[in-house]
């Protein structure tokens, strides 16, 4: 892109079409999903795929000068609401009060077939 005021950190994968992080003015935004360690998709459970999915938030905003406590705002994608609850107790091992603004949404389907979550933060940087 030509703009030369916001700021693209590539994702990892060489073959991804999507950034990792985008900043601007000290914003970033990001959209993670349950990816392990080694860049694979986790296609478990919900607690295992939303454990996945927030830690590679943590990992995408420490890559990017900021950290989970600087999350102002996520959006939760859930292909079955019912996994809200489940999301949560997770969601309360990577946050803290002052809680972020949150919503959480109810879809169809994401991206993968046995996708059950996928988030969407902002944060500030450091």
């Amino acid at each position: 892109m030509a703009n030369q005021d916001v700021v693209f950190y590539p994702d990892p994968d060489q073959d991804s079409i999507s950034s990792d992080v985008a900043e601007f003015n000290g914003i970033l935004m990001t959209t993670q999903i349950p990816t392990r360690f080694d860049g694979t998709l986790e296609l478990g459970d919900i607690t295992v795929q939303s454990e996945c999915t927030l830690q590679a938030l943590k990992v995408a905003l420490e890559g990017a000068g900021s950290s989970m406590d600087r999350v102002m705002h996520l959006t939760i994608y859930l292909t079955d609401m019912t996994d809200r609850a489940a999301f949560n107790e997770v969601y309360k091992r990577f946050f803290a009060k002052p809680w972020p603004v949150r919503a959480a949404v109810g879809v169809a389907a994401l991206a993968v077939e046995g996708m059950r979550v996928e988030v969407v933060a902002m944060a500030a940087k450091a």
